[in-house]
């Protein structure tokens, strides 16, 4: 094939290719369930959620002091309950330094019936 040919059929090649490429990103996006890293991270947040904040009203009850943590909680006002919590650590995971966003305040409404 000729050279000139060659460098003729590159420029709609490359056209090609570009507008393939924008209309996959476009549908896969819009339609076939691709996501951003911060939101895959929100949807596992909010999937995990409900799972640890379980787990920090389990490790709550099971602490041995219960009856005195429980009646401190009872004193605290409701926008200091869960600080409370984070500060006994009842809602940091196993092998996590501190507490994720939000498990402290799910745990509190875990431990509502408790608390009234």
């Amino acid at each position: 094939m000729p050279e000139s040919k060659i460098k003729e059929m590159i420029k709609p090649l490359l056209w090609g290719a570009i507008g393939g490429a924008i209309l996959t990103i476009i549908i896969g996006f819009a339609w076939g369930g691709w996501v951003t890293g911060g939101s895959a991270q929100e949807r596992i947040d909010n999937a995990v959620l409900p799972i640890a904040a379980e787990i920090c009203a389990n490790n709550f009850k099971a602490d041995p002091d219960f009856e005195k943590n429980l009646a401190a909680l009872k004193e605290k006002d409701r926008w200091q309950r869960d600080d409370y919590i984070e500060k006994g650590k009842w809602a940091v995971m196993a092998g996590d330094d501190s507490s994720k966003s939000g498990v402290a305040e799910a745990c509190v409404q875990k431990l509502s019936d408790l608390i009234k």
